[in-house]
């Protein structure tokens, strides 16, 4: 599963990344979170383009969102034959920008923050699926998810499932829909190379979505305490909304 990122390289470095038209301009997030606008890449009449997206995705056929449940994450395995998914996945992949993601170890009763970025610093890929939800009052709002696979070797003692991530020379065959099927652009999703990421503990800072700076990605020694040491109580009214992406 995927929970939270990071997109944190310039614009520009992304833009050459994944090729696309526009020159956008957004700020660095380190902790981006489910429900926020997200960056992704889709192919139109075979340009890729840069568009902005709700993260958490609603099928065309939804009637009332509330009701849904939020789809951050598609896992890659039954991707084609997901009622939520497999629409997508013959018509609508994408890919999202990232410089990497978070995931949570439990140990015992504790959950341990830990990112997983890749050993060069570069930007990364996602695969991603996209729709198109239609209001009753034909309102429209773009909504993406990520596809997940099961973890590599090196990553699997953290948490048994990570983003795909996907290669350059991958790009083109997954956003291809017109030509690629989607059983063929499945084979894709496959676990990262262990060599091309690296992890560690960060601060539990990361849980609280306000929290969004460079601070996140220090490494972290948990302290010694007790797992039965009570937690301090939250003051009331505090605010725990989540920020933009832009």
């Amino acid at each position: 599963m995927c929970g939270r990122y990071l997109i944190i390289s310039v614009p520009e470095a992304i833009r050459l990344l994944a090729e696309y038209l526009e020159q956008p301009n957004f700020p660095p997030r380190y902790n981006v979170a489910p429900t926020q606008p997200v960056p992704v890449v889709r192919l139109d009449n075979g340009a890729r383009h840069f568009a902005l997206m709700r993260w958490g995705l609603l099928p065309s056929w939804v009637k009332d969102p509330k009701a849904f449940t939020l789809l951050i994450n598609a896992r890659g395995e039954s991707v084609c034959e997901k009622p939520a998914f497999k629409n997508a996945m013959k018509r609508r992949r994408c890919l999202i920008p990232a410089d990497g993601f978070y995931e949570w170890k439990v140990d015992g009763k504790i959950k341990r923050p830990f990112v997983v970025r890749p050993r060069d610093r570069k930007p990364v890929m996602f695969a991603g699926l996209w729709e198109t939800w239609i209001g009753p009052n034909g309102e429209e709002v773009d909504t993406a998810a990520i596809v997940t696979t099961e973890a590599n070797k090196g990553l699997h003692p953290i948490h048994h499932r990570t983003p795909v991530i996907l290669e350059r020379e991958e790009f083109e065959p997954w956003l291809d829909c017109a030509h690629v099927d989607a059983g063929e652009a499945q084979a894709l999703l496959k676990p990262v190379r262990e060599d091309r990421m690296e992890a560690y503990e960060i601060s539990p800072q990361i849980n609280r979505v306000v929290n969004d700076g460079p601070q996140l990605l220090e490494p972290y020694t948990a302290p010694d305490v007790a797992e039965d040491t009570p937690k301090p109580k939250r003051k009331r009214g505090a605010d725990e909304r989540q920020s933009s992406l832009f």
